[in-house]
């Protein structure tokens, strides 16, 4: 098995700048990368989320993550669910707000007080989120909880950084039938088998299938079609690595 990284969980924060609420999920997701918990936590930015950023949607396809969300848009949430899958917890800032009485939020570039009190509640109400959801057994083959279902959260009663990019999870696109697939683990899968000395062969073909079929999914009717995909790209593999083949 290719040695991922182990599990942390994912925050992804609303981009929106035309409203105080967002100034705070940004500021909020900071605080709990930089400083509650920065060793539990990657951020994933919606930006290259939505513009197709694989090493993001990869993460949040195979690891928790939270959306903080400004407004009942849920533009986060949304995003993650669209592309990679259901947030596993979900924090809107105005219903933190009300819940907390804290007051009218205001300020795009400095936040009045009611804000920054905003910010220290979404950080904190998220940080016990990550701790909830890093003592739940996640499934990175499933990308989903194994013991219960995930818990997709909007937080509105009050409770008492690395890049995904950098994550460790890398990708590579491939053509299958004529079409663009983008394998994850893959280029660690490669480099595992070479390591082990697994020259390519029909058996080293039928290994590295069952371990690509982990972390991706693989129609059944497709099988062949990856398989003489996986055996020309890691014959390749090799020769670029000085391996005999």
């Amino acid at each position: 098995m290719p040695k991922l990284p182990e599990k942390k969980v994912g925050i992804i924060a609303c981009s929106g700048e035309e409203m105080a609420e967002g100034t705070v999920t940004r500021l909020a997701a900071l605080k709990v990368l930089e400083e509650l918990r920065p060793e539990d936590t990657v951020t994933i930015c919606l930006p290259l989320f939505l513009a197709g950023g694989e090493g993001d949607r990869a993460f949040a396809r195979f690891y928790p993550t939270i959306a903080i969300d400004g407004c009942e848009l849920r533009c986060a949430a949304r995003a993650t669910e669209q592309h990679s899958g259901k947030p596993a917890a979900s924090i809107v800032v105005t219903d933190v707000v009300t819940a907390s009485g804290i007051g009218a939020v205001s300020g795009l570039r400095r936040l009045n007080e009611a804000g920054l009190l905003a910010v220290n509640e979404t950080a904190a109400q998220a940080s016990d989120l990550v701790d909830t959801l890093l003592d739940k057994k996640w499934s990175r083959r499933q990308g989903r909880f194994v013991e219960s279902d995930p818990i997709i959260l909007t937080v509105a009663q009050p409770q008492g950084a690395t890049c995904a990019c950098g994550s460790g999870i890398p990708v590579q696109r491939v053509q299958v039938d004529g079409e663009t697939v983008t394998l994850v683990a893959l280029p660690l899968l490669f480099e595992q088998f070479r390591q082990e000395n697994k020259r390519p062969s029909t058996e080293t073909t039928t290994a590295l299938l069952e371990q690509v079929k982990i972390y991706n999914p693989v129609p059944a009717e497709a099988e062949p079609a990856y398989r003489e995909v996986l055996a020309c790209e890691y014959a390749l593999f090799c020769v670029q690595e000085g391996v005999t083949v």
